[in-house]
C-alpha cells in the first residue's frame, strides 16, 4: 500500500508498502521531488519499502542523479507502549526489551540492520550516509487525548501534523484492530483537499476529518458469498477494515464528491471485478466511485 499526492511538483508519500520504490519510478515521479513521507501505522504491508527510499532510492549523492533528498521529513506513529493480552495462550514476543518501537526506533534499528551494506557502499562507491536522509518525527497526540493501546481511537477532533507552503496535513486516530497509533491523514492545498483513510473500520473520527474533502481515498475489502470464511474470521476483518458495501455511506456522511477505493482485497483470493465493486461502493452514495488500480493518476481540482 502506497499513495502519492503531488502538489506543485512536490510529492507527499502516504505509506511505503511492497514495491513502492519501484512503482514510484514506474509512475514517472522523481525521488528528488519527495517533500515528505507519512506513515498511517506500522504494519509491514505499509512499511515494506520504507527503508528502500533511503538505501535504494537514496544511495548516491544528490548531485549524481535522482535520489531521495537529505533531511526528508518522515511523520509516523510513536510507540504503542503496550501489547494485546495473549488470552491464555503462551505467545512469543519479538524485540526483547523494545517490543513496540515507534517510527524513530524502527528507523534506527533499520540503520543498524543495514550497517554493513551501508558502510561498504560508503567506502566502495561514495554513497551517502543513509542516516542523513530521513528527518523522523513521531506524531504527538493532542494533550487532551485519552487514547492508549487499550483505547485506540476515542472520539477526537482532527489535529495539525505539519504545514508548509504547499500543504497543511491534519490527522486523526482511527480504529484498526489492536494497532495503535493508527492514523488517517488529510491534505489541504490551494488546489483542493484529499483525505486518506489508512486502515480502519467505520468510525466518526474519519468522517469528521474527511468532511468536505474533494477526494476520499478509502481502504475496503469484500467477502464474496462463496469465500467460505468462518464467523471468527469475518468478525476479525470487521474489527479492522471496512467492507466495500459500507464505504459509500461513509463518503456520503463526509460530503465528498469523489470516493477512490484503495488497498482493496477480495478476501479468499478472488479476482476483483471493478463493476461489482463500484456498484457495491455506490450503495448509499451520490458521488463518483473509482476502484483504484496500480499507477492510476487522479486529478484534484476545484
Amino acid at each position: 500500500m502506497s499513495s502519492a499526492l503531488v502538489v506543485e511538483g512536490k510529492t507527499y508519500l502516504v505509506d511505503c508498502g511492497q514495491s513502492s520504490v519501484s512503482q514510484h519510478k514506474r509512475s514517472g515521479l522523481k525521488y528528488g521531488d519527495l517533500a515528505g513521507i507519512f506513515l498511517t501505522h506500522l504494519h509491514a504491508d505499509h512499511l515494506a519499502d520504507y527503508y528502500n527510499y533511503f538505501i535504494m532510492a537514496g544511495t548516491t549523492g544528490e548531485k549524481n542523479g535522482d535520489v531521495t533528498p537529505s533531511g526528508i521529513p518522515v511523520w509516523g506513529p510513536g510507540s504503542a507502549q503496550g501489547l494485546p493480552t495473549a488470552r491464555g495462550r503462551k505467545l512469543p514476543t519479538v524485540g526483547g526489551g523494545e517490543p513496540t518501537p515507534g517510527i524513530k526506533a524502527l528507523t534506527d534499528h533499520l540503520h543498524q540492520a543495514f550497517a554493513y551494506s551501508s558502510n561498504i557502499f560508503i567506502r566502495d562507491a561514495g554513497f551517502r550516509d543513509p542516516r542523513d536522509i530521513p528527518d523522523v518525527h513521531e506524531i504527538a497526540l493532542p494533550r487532551d487525548s485519552t487514547a492508549t493501546w487499550e483505547n485506540t481511537a476515542p472520539a477526537m477532533k482532527p489535529f495539525t501534523v505539519m504545514e508548509d507552503d504547499r500543504v497543511k496535513v491534519s490527522a486523526t486516530l482511527v480504529p484498526h484492530g489492536p494497532v495503535f497509533p493508527s492514523f488517517a491523514f488529510r491534505f489541504d492545498t490551494d488546489h483542493g483537499s484529499v483525505t486518506f483513510s489508512g486502515d480502519t473500520r467505520k468510525n466518526d473520527n474519519l468522517i469528521t476529518l474527511a468532511k468536505g474533502s474533494d477526494i476520499l481515498v478509502h481502504e475496503a475489502l469484500r467477502i464474496p458469498p462463496d469465500a467460505g470464511l468462518t464467523d471468527d474470521i469475518i468478525d476479525h476483518h470487521g474489527k479492522s477494515h471496512v467492507f466495500v458495501d459500507e464505504v459509500g455511506p461513509i463518503a456520503q456522511a463526509a460530503d465528498v464528491p469523489s470516493l477512490v477505493l484503495s488497498h482493496i482485497e477480495e478476501t479468499g483470493g478472488g479476482v476483483i471485478d471493478p463493476a461489482v465493486w463500484t456498484k457495491e461502493a455506490a450503495h448509499g452514495y451520490d458521488g463518483k466511485v473509482t476502484v483504484g488500480e496500480d499507477l492510476m493518476r487522479i486529478a484534484v481540482g476545484r
